[in-house]
Order: structure tokens, then sequence, then C-alpha cells
């Protein structure tokens, strides 16, 4: 049996979706709107239309794994802990360096034999307070196109007191920000370039992800933004200066991170990112404004992966790759030497 057709055992009725004339529907679980004919999928092939109702993944994972919550990256968030991720199979992009493409794009790839697994949601909880995480996180594939099943988990997150979040591409809508809101305390959005045409070429827009990326601030989840370098696709002193100047513009207080790329999938002709690169691309963000500015994915980054106070630059938090060696942060998340606020969300509950 092929993937899709066993994975089309493995949903529900979904939320984010409306009825059109003629058994159609249209779905917001991402920025394509996609409207779907009855028997059909929507651009992510996991989200379809049968009978006039929008059928949508829940109840499987493919991968399940607890991990600093560094790593997703989130660094503003509950420094030091352990969040448990879980991802499920397909994405709304397509894009040619994806460093997930296995279950990301599961669906493209002919003959995919992708194991996933039956779970429940108490399940997903329960392990992720065995291991001593602090939140849950969805991840590896795209986590807006399996919201409803995401917000399943992060109910019962909730009431076992753990932190909840996205690691997404961005590429939402407002309905299904809102949907996420009350559910959702932590998000993050890789934007991977300010090119229109780079992002037409990955499979999306450029902007919705920037209409989200604003709407998540507004909105009040804790935001972390960041960006692959990728060596002659979005590394220009212009596209980085334009996207660190949009992101300042919106608030200095986001932090952006700036990781290295490495070939893989579909993109091997490009160069990895060397720490120069990444250094290069750190000083221009701060001159943009923004406040927080990481490095990281890569060896030899050293001070660009610290939290240092804007305003008398003491060391708040010292890192190395995802291990955190020394936290400064007073309770309430400010230094400890001049009680600057740092932003963030430091202790459950914001």
């Amino acid at each position: 049996m092929a993937l899709a057709e066993q994975l089309a055992w493995h949903t529900r009725e979904g939320d984010l979706y409306e009825p059109l004339e003629g058994d159609r529907v249209r779905c917001y679980a991402c920025g394509h709107c996609c409207p779907i004919s009855s028997g059909f999928a929507g651009v992510c092939k996991v989200r379809f239309n049968r009978g006039g109702k929008l059928l949508v993944p829940y109840g499987y994972v493919n991968a399940l794994a607890c991990d600093p919550i560094e790593k997703k990256p989130f660094f503003h968030a509950l420094p030091g802990t352990r969040a448990l991720s879980f991802g499920m199979l397909g994405c709304d992009l397509h894009c040619g360096y994806c460093q997930n493409w296995v279950s990301s794009q599961a669906l493209r790839e002919p003959g995919s034999t992708l194991d996933f697994r039956e779970i429940e949601p108490a399940e997903i909880v329960s392990l992720g307070l065995r291991r001593n995480a602090s939140s849950i996180v969805s991840t590896y594939n795209e986590p807006l196109i399996s919201s409803e099943w995401a917000v399943a988990v992060f109910r019962e997150a909730r009431q076992a007191g753990l932190a909840t979040g996205y690691v997404s591409n961005g590429n939402a809508t407002p309905q299904a920000l809102e949907y996420l809101r009350p559910w959702v305390d932590l998000y993050k959005v890789d934007l991977k370039s300010f090119d229109r045409r780079r992002y037409r070429e990955l499979g999306g827009r450029l902007e919705p992800v920037l209409d989200s990326i604003a709407r998540i601030h507004r909105m009040g989840f804790w935001l972390e933004v960041v960006t692959l370098v990728v060596p002659g696709f979005n590394d220009s002193q212009a596209e980085l200066e334009a996207l660190a100047g949009f992101l300042a513009g919106i608030s200095p207080d986001i932090p952006w991170h700036v990781t290295a790329f490495h070939a893989d999938y579909k993109m091997t002709g490009p160069g990895n990112t060397t720490a120069a690169m990444l250094e290069r691309a750190a000083t221009i963000g701060r001159a943009a404004g923004l406040r927080y500015v990481y490095a990281g994915n890569l060896p030899g980054v050293g001070e660009l992966e610290n939290t240092n106070c804007p305003n008398c630059r003491a060391l708040v938090v010292e890192r190395r790759g995802f291990v955190v060696l020394r936290n400064r942060l007073t309770a309430d998340g400010a230094c400890p030497d001049c009680q600057c606020s740092i932003p963030g969300f430091w202790q459950p509950g914001g």
C-alpha cells in the first residue's frame, strides 16, 4: 500500500476549512489557502477533501525525540531544559535544501516506505514527563498542516504543566494563528529569504510569511526567527540587510538566528556556510538594530552563541552548541548586574 493510502486511515475531519459550492472546500491551515475539490488533496498532500469534508492528519507520529530546547532553536525560552519533539509527514513547501526532507517530502518522493506509528496525545505527553521535558514541540515536518493534531497534543501538555511550541516555516494564515494561540507558547519561524523569486522556487510566497511574523509577534506568542544562510541563494548584503531591517522594524527584541547550510537533498551545488559568513550576517543583524543575534549549527562561532545584556553587555547565558554552560538570568528574566529585563519565555507560563 502506498504511503498516501496508509496515511489516509490516520485522519479526522479538520477545523481549519470552510465548505464551498459543489463539495469543494477551502483549507486555511497554511498560506496557500487551497481550494480543494472532492477526491483531491491540497498542496501539502496530506489534507484532502472526501465528499465535501476536509480530512486532516491525526493520531500518528513519524518522529519522537527529546532534545535540548536550544536545538529547536529557542534561546530565549526555558534555557537548559529539554523539549519533547514530535513530527508527522508532509510539507506545504518543497525546499531543495531541506534537512528534514525524509519526513517533510515523503509524499513527494515516489515509493517512500517511511515508517510511522499510531499514538495518542496523552502518550506523547506521558513520554515527555518521563524524559523530564519542560515543553512539547511540533517540528520535523511543517506543523501548520497538522495543526488539529498539534492542538490535541497541546491540550494534554497544558494540563500537565508543560510549555508548547511550533517550529515552522511561518506560511500561516490569520485563521490558523487564531486557532493555535490558546495552545501554543513558543513559535519559531524559518524566514528563508527576503526575495519573492526565491520563495517561489521553494514553493511558496514571501508575503504570507512576513505577515505571519508580524502577526505572531503582535498576538503574544514568544517568537524567534531563523535564517539558514545559503551561499549564493540568500546571503547578499542587500538581502540580509532588508531581512534584518524588517525584523527590527517589528521589534529589536526578536532573536534572530543565522545558521549554517550544508549540501543536502536536491541542493548540492553551493558550498557549505562558513563561520565567517555567519559572523558577517550577525554583524548585519546588529547593525540593523536587532539586540539578540545568534549564529549556530557550526563550530567556531564562539560568543555568537551567548546571550548578553543589551544595556551593560554582561554575559547572562553562556552556551556551547546546544549546551547551556551558565545561566545568570534572575528568576524574572533580568540581567543580574544591571537589572535590565531580557525579553523571553523564561519560566513555565511565560
